[in-house]
């Protein structure tokens, strides 16, 4: 028997199951790690049945049901999408009201195709509209201060680990660069650099959330959405001081 298997099984022993009982207890005289486990889980069990009995209030599932419903019409309303006009041309900007959840730079394919491009990476309905004040006003302070209010933009729909690497590259200050590696340690993923990339690379709001501060480890730019002459020109605004040089791909030999 596996300590995975012991452990699918500890509730059922506690329980006077006598199901695989006497495989369990000889795996658990036998190994040391499963035991220490054991011992852990004895004893949350048993503060758990020191606790009192509380009733919950009777306003409690009609708040849950409440709450689902809300949750689930928030879900299936579609994200508004206005045209800004910004320093490095329109951008198409997605929101809806807890915040700007996709910006996307204008290459002249069409406002159908844009708007279907926001729809598949956050991955629900868009329309057309126009943009309230405070979506220009935030946009706008990104290109004015270069540090905007993250409190008017929505990354809750990203995974944990995605959120974290946006999180980490919003502490790199205007001006300056850092690399993959150095958001990996941010974060606590050390020899997770090229995830830190990947996650970049589908940045759904860029400039807001700046990967366009994020280079590799030998500092060159690669890897930008809107390609690599609009990641450096972002930073030349933000004051950049230095010359970040371009990857290239090594030339094909004939």
């Amino acid at each position: 028997m596996r300590c995975c298997d012991v452990e699918a099984l500890w509730d059922d022993l506690r329980d006077g199951g006598e199901v695989n009982r006497a495989h369990v207890l000889l795996h658990l005289r036998t190994c040391p790690p499963c035991q220490r486990l054991y011992e852990q889980y004895e004893g949350i069990a048993y503060c758990l049945t020191c606790l009192p009995i509380v009733e919950p209030p009777a306003n409690l599932v009609p708040r849950i049901i409440e709450h689902i419903e809300s949750s689930v019409r928030s879900a299936r309303k579609p994200d508004c999408v206005a045209k800004i006009e910004s320093p490095v041309g329109t951008l198409f900007v997605a929101f809806r009201s807890t915040g700007i959840t996709a910006v996307t730079l204008d290459r002249g394919e069409g406002d159908e195709v844009a708007l279907e491009h926001i729809s598949r990476r956050l991955r629900r309905g868009v329309v057309g509209a126009q943009a309230p004040a405070w979506v220009s006003d935030t946009l706008n302070a990104f290109f004015r201060t270069h540090s905007p209010n993250y409190d008017r933009v929505d990354i809750s729909y990203l995974s944990a680990f995605e959120q974290s690497a946006l999180r980490a590259a919003a502490q790199i200050p205007p001006g300056e660069v850092r690399s993959y590696g150095w958001i990996a340690e941010k974060i606590g993923a050390p020899n997770a650099a090229s995830a830190v990339g990947r996650v970049m690379a589908r940045n759904p709001v860029r400039m807001l959330y700046p990967c366009h501060r994020v280079v590799d480890a030998a500092g060159h730019l690669h890897n930008y959405g809107y390609g690599l002459d609009v990641k450096a020109r972002i930073l030349e605004l933000e004051g950049f001081g230095g010359r970040v040089p371009v990857k290239t791909r090594p030339a094909q030999q004939v």
